[in-house]
């Protein structure tokens, strides 16, 4: 693969309105923009991250996670720019690699638009009821690949179906982003046939030809087996989302009292040694407010994260490019910081992700999305019954709850029910239950 195919500014559904123009803000800024004032990244401040959403204590939800995402992407794509500007000075296309910067902060924006209400559980609850619960019936009414999609939802590939489907009364591209910036959503460049015990994929069957003709236009390397290379900019997107769901974690744990500063502390000093350890540690002290002290940790912890993998992506390129680079970036860094990593990571899973209130987060949500699946997918299937009639009446226009197929219909009910916030799905399924009424 090459930067001068890899970064292209043509837009996915406008191909016959595409043309080289001089403007102030460039197609990858758009993209940006156009992100920001949309109604599916205005949702996510209502959306799950880790903890239950605020109450006295204000903890990260999906919105201030992803412009967290994109601020660290930016970051560390501007110094990979700068190496690579250095790198490829003499190629005529060298004024492109700017653009790279622009492209990871609009997709660090997009990566979690497909993520259902209830943090990562809710990706879980979708694809558990078919393979597990009564969405299990209709198996043999679908195609394997079909099958696949449900089995396998991932808010991966479903953030990709957001931008680029049409939906009802919508224009053709979806979002119409740029090509470059799509392609760098795509952690998993395959699809959910391939998606083996980890149940990942990239893109769904309805948009396996979308990603196909985006990634010919690319250059991106296609192998036999139906699978793709990654676009080299989803690495820098992936460590930006690793670290700050693994730093930022932490600090939540913090404050909710889930870790204490002392544990803490420790934690976040991992990721140094020697001199710079003993600087942090000399500058810590003069803060006397114990939030604030692991405030200015975090902080050294996520640039010494951007350095490193910056460094990573940079020492990888040539390989990354061919397509042969295995793994992530974080596991590519010094061993010091990769062990300090590996350490927030170990008590994220022990201590944190088992906490009281994100289980209970968990079953709350399994709870309401199963109902919402059973109940809504009951009435895309039998629209002449009575009570269907209303349920539909209810769904938003651009969901095509009477598509000519099963599989059409069942995506619709997703599509609807991965766009709820948190607060839209628990009032959905109180209502349903007869447990709230408007008032009188």
């Amino acid at each position: 693969m090459n930067w001068d195919r890899l970064i292209c500014d043509k837009r996915f559904g406008m191909e016959d309105y595409h043309e080289s123009r001089v403007q102030i803000r460039s197609d990858f800024q758009r993209d940006y923009d156009r992100l920001i004032f949309s109604s599916p990244f205005r949702r996510l401040q209502n959306k799950t991250q880790v903890f239950p959403l605020p109450g006295s204590i204000f903890v990260h939800n999906r919105l201030t996670h992803s412009l967290e995402v994109s601020g660290v992407g930016r970051s560390i794509a501007k110094e990979v720019a700068n190496a690579l500007k250095v790198k490829y000075s003499g190629e005529p296309w060298c004024q492109k690699i700017d653009e790279i910067c622009e492209i990871v902060a609009a997709a660090c924006l997009a990566h979690d638009l497909g993520n259902p209400p209830f943090g990562h559980s809710g990706e879980k609850c979708i694809s558990t009821y078919f393979s597990e619960g009564k969405g299990n019936d209709l198996r043999h009414e679908l195609t394997d690949a079909q099958w696949a999609d449900l089995i396998h939802f991932e808010g991966n590939a479903n953030s990709f179906r957001l931008l680029t489907h049409q939906f009802k009364g919508r224009r053709k591209g979806g979002f119409a982003m740029t090509y470059s910036m799509l392609a760098s959503i795509v952690k998993y460049p395959y699809p959910s046939s391939m998606a083996g015990t980890k149940g990942k994929s990239g893109f769904f069957t309805s948009e396996r030809e979308s990603y196909e003709q985006i990634a010919r236009e690319l250059g991106i390397i296609s192998y036999a087996d139906g699978s793709y290379a990654r676009h080299p900019l989803v690495y820098l997107l992936e460590a930006a989302d690793d670290i700050c769901y693994q730093i930022m974690d932490i600090e939540d744990a913090h404050k909710l009292k889930i870790l204490n500063t002392a544990d803490t502390i420790q934690l976040l000093l991992g990721y140094f040694d020697g001199e710079r350890r003993s600087e942090i540690i000399t500058n810590m002290e003069r803060i006397d407010d114990r939030n604030e002290r692991v405030a200015y940790l975090r902080s050294c912890a996520i640039g010494v994260l951007v350095g490193q993998c910056a460094k990573a992506f940079v020492a990888n390129e040539e390989q990354i490019l061919a397509g042969e680079f295995k793994g992530e970036l974080i596991d590519a860094i010094d061993e010091r910081v990769r062990q300090g990593y590996r350490e927030c990571s170990n008590v994220a899973f022990s201590r944190i992700y088992c906490a009281s209130d994100v289980v209970d987060i968990e079953l709350a949500g399994n709870k309401i999305i199963t109902f919402l699946l059973e109940t809504l997918i009951d009435a895309v299937r039998y629209p002449e019954k009575n009570y269907s009639r209303l349920l539909l009446s209810k769904f938003p226009q651009q969901y095509d709850v009477y598509a000519p197929t099963l599989f059409g219909k069942i995506q619709a009910v997703i599509d609807h029910i991965s766009g709820m916030t948190d607060v839209y799905a628990l009032d959905l399924y109180r209502k349903l239950n007869g447990m709230s009424l408007p008032a009188v």
